[in-house]
């Protein structure tokens, strides 16, 4: 191991960072709107560049882990971005420009894939670290001299109480996910977590509807059309996630295997980086489209448009060039939906709550990976066969990995359609003063 350790501590150096992005998304969201998102993408983008340092600089397992935290506060980066775009560009730039910061984080991954590749066969695995680290200190010097000055778009008070009892209860939820495969879906250390999660946000939902000042509105949170668009939020993402743990295993496998296409690191991670070129041509064009039609129906055709891809999977995996055409259409339909999530979102709350609402709407999105991290890391390692002495997942596994990420697209794709209309919201009672709160032509009229 490359850092001197077991399989199971090394695990936390991923588990560490999940962590850390889930509870401080949600905080640095509502702390963007109290204080302004500028010094708040400052912090972060300053956290991301001290942890990826202090990862280039060990070889021990502590530090390293210490380091991996402080980059999951790079995740707040997409909602406080959201946040300046709605208050600093003109009305119609906004969607456009939404669109792309939302697909920016699926694109960086895809093509990160191949750039990882090469530094991990051809260089020192700490050259992956001090690239982030000088990436972290441009990015925190571009918002210090680029970025306007928002001024904070919310008078509250910060909720330390509130943000404690969000950061146990996501901690104790996501831990056993992340975690489960490991201890065992039934152990009492797994099952004592959900639990525990379960009793937290019980507590911290009952504090939010007392306090004036919450760290989480859940009056606004819990309104239909944000509720539903942070399901589909979830959904699309669990089915976007399960492609980047089928695809490399298909591209990976040994011929002999009869299924596996025995392709290297590096060249199965060039397979896979057109997906994130599929995202970026997916946003513009996803863009005018919901200008037309409105974001609702963007996140349908996204959400349909994954489902059918992966039942398409189910016979395109004969070769590396048709499972690259898989990826770039989940891809696409990806980049569809995503480009809808924060103008959803955005319609339905008042801009005094966009950073901490694009926040919650990205803690979604994360929790749907882990879901299907977990979800299909159970299906790949119960569907196996033996090949040369190692278990590997069998074909049958990786179909019906392939069945469930398509059903959840569909699920996705239905609830979407459940997201309100103007004639919903007058049904469900909304008052003017909601109403006018909303720009998003499907709910305005």
């Amino acid at each position: 191991m490359l850092l001197h350790t077991s399989p199971s501590n090394a695990s936390w150096t991923i588990t560490v960072t999940l962590l850390t992005a889930a509870v401080a998304t949600p905080v640095f969201g509502r702390l963007g709107d109290m204080h302004g998102p500028k010094p708040m993408l400052m912090i972060c983008a300053g956290a991301m560049a001290v942890g990826s340092l202090m990862a280039a600089v060990t070889n021990s397992l502590v530090p390293f882990i210490i380091g991996r935290g402080l980059q999951g506060l790079a995740l707040p980066i997409i909602p406080l971005a959201i946040s300046v775009l709605r208050s600093a560009l003109p009305a119609e730039r906004v969607g456009p420009a939404m669109g792309l910061i939302s697909s920016s984080l699926g694109v960086g991954g895809a093509m990160g894939l191949p750039l990882s590749a090469v530094i991990a066969q051809k260089a020192d695995w700490h050259t992956l670290f001090w690239g982030a680290g000088v990436l972290g200190i441009l990015a925190m010097l571009l918002f210090a001299f680029l970025v306007p000055n928002v001024p904070a778009s919310s008078a509250d008070r910060f909720d330390p109480l509130g943000t404690l009892l969000l950061a146990v209860g996501l901690v104790t939820l996501l831990l056993p996910i992340s975690k489960g495969s490991t201890w065992g879906w039934t152990s009492s250390t797994t099952l004592s977590l959900f639990v525990l999660s379960v009793a937290v946000f019980a507590i911290f939902a009952r504090w939010q509807f007392r306090t004036a000042s919450p760290i989480v509105d859940l009056r606004t949170t819990l309104r239909r059309p944000v509720l539903t668009t942070n399901i589909a939020a979830v959904l699309v993402c669990f089915s976007m996630f399960a492609l980047s743990l089928v695809g490399p295993q298909v591209l990976e496998l040994p011929a002999g295997t009869g299924f596996g296409l025995g392709q290297s690191m590096l060249q199965a991670g060039l397979w896979m980086a057109p997906g994130g070129l599929a995202m970026m041509v997916a946003a513009p064009l996803a863009a005018r489209t919901a200008g037309r039609r409105g974001p609702k129906f963007t996140l349908v055709c996204g959400s349909a448009i994954i489902a059918a891809a992966y039942l398409a999977a189910l016979w395109l995996l004969g070769s590396p060039a048709a499972v690259m055409v898989v990826n770039v259409v989940v891809s696409f339909g990806v980049g569809f939906a995503y480009s809808s999530l924060p103008a959803l979102i955005n319609a339905a709350v008042p801009v005094s709550e966009t950073a901490a609402a694009n926040g919650i709407n990205a803690l979604a999105r994360s929790l749907g990976t882990s879901v299907s991290s977990a979800v299909i890391g159970v299906v790949l390692a119960t569907m196996t066969i033996t090949y040369a002495g190692h278990v590997v997942p069998s074909l049958h596994g990786l179909r019906t990995a392939l069945l469930i990420a398509a059903g959840v697209a569909a699920l996705a794709a239905a609830v979407a359609m459940t997201i309100p209309t103007r004639a919903d919201t007058a049904v469900a009672g909304w008052s003017p003063d909601e109403l006018e709160l909303s720009d998003d032509p499907l709910i305005k009229g």
